[in-house]
């Protein structure tokens, strides 16, 4: 399994304007992180362009450069920071071995991009409100790649044949509520401790032998 990747969504769409330009994408970038800021501490209907512009450091006018509205920098802030999720997980699982050990590292990797980025807790949540659509595929897109991996992994012989979407589902919750507990709510324990005793309880349950 060495030197797998793993699938994201982070291509543009929706109609926020890719930049054409090295200096656009900068300047798009930076907007996207403020957009982070601004919405992690005041949250999505209380946050504002200016807010974000400010943050940035962008005149007002150039943010309708690359996104017509507050929503749609919302949209696509959703989706980013989705993505990067996804990809900081790929590239950890890249350098594993087997579909278990692939799972830690995709574990530990998520702790530790959440320890960085407390906000995309609140973001996320808010987007079942401020946008349903980018809750459901941010979800959704999350546990089919999880389900890409264990099927390939049961192909491979490394875990059970039935493995199915509510398998998927179930590493997804392990994986957000722990990043709620030791990441947002309290960051003092060791991602790679916590990462590990979730694989455990994964690879062999909690039923007594």
């Amino acid at each position: 399994m060495k030197g797998r990747t793993m699938a994201t969504d982070a291509n543009p769409q929706q109609g926020e304007r890719e930049p054409r330009t090295a200096r656009g994408r900068r300047t798009q970038r930076a907007l996207l992180d403020a957009a982070a800021v601004e919405f992690g501490e005041k949250g999505f209907h209380e946050g504002s362009i200016s807010g974000i512009t400010r943050r940035a450091g962008v005149a007002l006018g150039s943010f309708y450069t690359y996104f017509e509205s507050k929503d749609e920098i919302f949209r696509a802030l959703v989706r980013d920071m989705s993505a990067r999720v996804g990809q900081r997980a790929g590239e950890a699982i890249a350098r594993t071995t087997d579909t278990l050990s692939g799972e830690r590292a995709a574990l530990k990797a998520f702790l530790e991009f959440a320890r960085e980025h407390k906000e995309v807790y609140r973001i996320i949540d808010e987007a079942v409100f401020a946008d349903p659509e980018s809750y459901r595929q941010h979800y959704e897109g999350t546990a089919r790649r999880i389900l890409d991996r264990l099927k390939a992994g049961a192909t491979r012989g490394e875990i059970r044949e039935d493995v199915d979407e509510a398998h998927a589902w179930a590493i997804m919750g392990i994986n957000v509520f722990l990043g709620l507990r030791y990441c947002v709510l309290d960051d003092s324990a060791d991602p790679e401790t916590v990462a590990a005793l979730a694989n455990a309880m994964i690879a062999e349950g909690i039923r007594r032998r």
